[in-house]
């Protein structure tokens, strides 16, 4: 009696828990065909909204306006997965500081003042009376150039065959902002038996002044972040195309600032990597195409873009 009474009570029990799985998986039915009503309508009130604005547009359908925005849609995308270059770049820039305590990097100088009123551009003819050096030869003109800023210690100047000019104008145009790296001994003056080599990143940035008139300013990235538009460069290279059709050369002038602790040696390094980055070498090798790749992996924010591979190529010896 009691082991039938026992068997009565499970057959019960057993009836008992397959009634509440059936009613459980008669409410999830329920729920699922409730979600999906309401999904399908908030839906289907979504697309009745993008046909109405589609056919305002002029369009029949939802595809065919999501197929002419396609390729906006997909730009708006890779905006949103764009990176700061600069904002990668503090990471390093904090590592430096930490390992040498600023010891062998540029020293700030004080911001430009915003209300300080500019004086004009200079342009060739600030230099040199161009009409009277366009009756001379192209190799008497870079005589003349040469000699004018060759015993100024502060001042750099070269001529760039229009070739070549035209070649790296091509990257300055769609590469306007850049960073270099420059070798700096980090430790103090004091220690200097036990002076380590790090790297100082540079902050290239062109400006085209006026219709023959082209600059490259070079500040101290560090600097850069702490002023902005408003950070002093420490080296201002001019390029003047005026004889660019008649005498194929483009003019070259640089200047460092003599209260900057950057040397000529160091701003002569700078302009040679902006020679390789920006292509005036050549963009055959495989060395060049690496770094005009890098060049536009930093203009257009991307992920691929790094300090260390920048480092390499800027002191590989290939061209």
């Amino acid at each position: 009696m009691l082991l039938f009474r026992t068997a009565g009570r499970r057959a019960t029990g057993l009836r008992s828990y397959a009634a509440v799985v059936d009613a459980r998986r008669a409410l999830m039915r329920s729920k699922t065909w409730a979600h999906r009503h309401y999904a399908s309508e908030v839906e289907q009130r979504y697309r009745d909204k993008l046909l109405q604005s589609a056919q305002k547009q002029g369009f029949k359908s939802v595809e065919e306006l999501r197929d002419h925005l396609k390729d906006e849609i997909a730009a708006k995308k890779q905006d949103l997965n764009k990176i700061d270059p600069l904002a990668e770049l503090e990471a390093y820039e904090a590592e430096q500081a930490k390992k040498n305590q600023g010891a062998g990097m540029t020293a700030a100088q004080p911001a430009i003042d915003p209300n300080l009123k500019r004086d004009p551009y200079k342009t060739l003819g600030s230099y040199l009376d161009v009409d009277k050096i366009r009756k001379l030869s192209a190799q008497e003109i870079e005589y003349l150039w040469r000699a004018k800023w060759g015993q100024s210690k502060d001042a750099m100047c070269a001529v760039v065959p229009s070739g070549i000019y035209e070649r790296m104008y091509k990257h300055i145009r769609a590469n306007p902002t850049f960073v270099l790296p420059l070798p700096r001994e980090m430790n103090a003056p004091e220690d200097a038996a036990n002076a380590k080599e790090g790297m100082e990143l540079h902050y290239i940035q062109w400006q085209f002044v006026g219709p023959t008139t082209v600059h490259c300013i070079l500040t101290s990235l560090a600097e850069f972040k702490l002023h902005n538009q408003y950070a002093r460069p420490h080296t201002t290279l001019e390029f003047f195309t005026d004889l660019i059709n008649d005498k194929d050369i483009v003019l070259m002038k640089g200047a460092v600032e003599p209260n900057s602790n950057v040397k000529p040696h160091d701003a002569q390094l700078l302009l040679l990597n902006i020679q390789r980055f920006y292509g005036a070498l050549g963009e055959d090798s495989q060395a060049a195409r690496d770094r005009i790749q890098l060049l536009q992996q930093f203009t257009a924010g991307s992920p691929e873009f790094s300090v260390d591979r920048l480092i390499d190529l800027a002191q590989s010896m290939e061209n």
